[in-house]
């Protein structure tokens, strides 16, 4: 390790956010002048989430600090306090780490607790993918105050940028580099189908679904009945068709959640349920099925570049940019049926996706080892925006 290399120091809490952080981690080790250090926390510890700290080793990773946050609870009250806990073992951490840049992915509860520390802190930080719209999680106010709480932004699209703006954060400071999810699918080695039914322990159908279905976090109380509409709607389905289920995240309602889905797929012989794929069999399996159902962002930023059509229900995803390949279902047994059929029949085709190329990863890189000097970004200023009908 080079004692003078700038340490740029990532957090994940996931194995959503680490499948998204893997190339831009691999990204910063090759770039010279760069210490790559990784903190780990919240579901990575956790055996009913997949005790997916595996995997982070599996990708050639070292974790430098553990900050345990997760508490045995999924209510809001359980949440709130799982911040707390995180807040006070990032200060820790970073007291130890010293890094000299922050990076933060996204919109959860682990990563609004690191955002705080580094702010208190006065730790420069950079937050990946602020400004999007979620509108029917939760996430939506997390995403937007740690924006709000960072120094450098990367986004996905244009409309997030231009959001950026409208929250007060200077254009210099913000750059648009599309999806690090893109990347994975431009550069893994994908598993064929048979590979892929051999890795999950079921083999792969005439018809195939991933399913992904999180609690909507502003919807308090009915992200059960919700998956309850879900399963009606599949129950209609052909039964050549196959289900693979990836549990639900650890936020609040998700445990009801996953013992739903655990009971569902244990009642049905076409049907698994697994606690976390990991980002190759994930990837993999999506390239093989004919549709993605539920509400994960993945469906909406990767599913496109595989030309799988995606059944998104419900308003966890509303407000982000959609391909032509994403369907709209509202949370209702009949609508999800419709917009499965017309998914279906769509099948799977050429889609452009408006997330990205495959090559933000190195573009992030490449603009963090740009900055000679990470410190003066701490003094922020707010940006406003010309008058409207004003020249520009």
């Amino acid at each position: 390790m080079n004692d003078n290399a700038r340490k740029i120091c990532f957090v994940t809490g996931s194995r959503a956010d680490f499948g998204l952080l893997v190339w831009p981690m691999r990204a910063i080790r090759e770039t010279p002048g760069l210490t790559l250090q990784l903190v780990a926390t919240g579901m990575h510890f956790a055996p009913e989430f997949g005790y997916t700290f595996n995997a982070i080793r599996d990708e050639g990773f070292e974790v430098d600090e553990r900050v345990e946050t997760l508490l045995s609870s999924d209510t809001g009250a359980g949440v709130a306090k799982s911040v707390g806990l995180g807040v006070i073992g990032f200060a820790d951490t970073f007291t130890r780490l010293q890094p000299d840049l922050v990076v933060v992915l996204g919109d959860r509860f682990e990563m609004f607790a690191a955002a705080q520390a580094a702010m208190f802190m006065r730790l420069p930080m950079a937050h990946l993918f602020g400004g999007d719209v979620t509108e029917g999680a939760v996430d939506e106010s997390t995403r937007h105050a740690i924006s709000k709480m960072s120094h450098l932004h990367f986004t996905s699209n244009q409309d997030s940028t231009r959001r950026l703006m409208q929250l007060g954060e200077h254009p210099s400071r913000i750059h648009t580099i599309g999806s690090v999810g893109i990347d994975a699918i431009k550069h893994l080695d994908l598993m064929d189908r048979d590979g892929i039914g051999g890795a999950i322990g079921m083999p792969l159908g005439e018809r195939n679904a991933l399913i992904t279905f999180h609690p909507a976090t502003v919807e308090a109380g009915r992200s059960v009945a919700q998956l309850e509409e879900l399963f009606a709607a599949l129950s209609t389905l052909d039964p050549a068709f196959r289900f693979v289920f990836t549990l639900a995240n650890a936020d609040a309602e998700g445990r009801a959640l996953n013992a739903g889905i655990e009971a569902f797929a244990a009642s049905r012989p076409n049907t698994i349920a697994v606690a976390s794929l990991g980002q190759l069999r994930y990837l993999s399996l999506m390239n093989q099925v004919d549709v993605v159902i539920g509400n994960s962002s993945s469906g909406v930023l990767e599913a496109p570049s595989f030309g799988v059509p995606t059944v998104d229900i419900g308003d966890r995803q509303k407000g982000r940019e959609r391909a032509t390949s994403v369907f709209h279902a509202a949370p209702e047994r009949g609508a999800i049926s419709t917009a499965i059929a017309a998914a279906i029949q769509r099948g799977r085709q050429a889609t452009v996706n408006p997330y990205g190329d495959g090559a933000s990863s190195r573009r992030f890189a490449d603009i963090v080892a740009g900055i000679p000097d990470f410190r003066p970004l701490l003094v922020k200023g707010f940006y406003e925006l010309p008058p409207s009908g004003a020249q520009t």
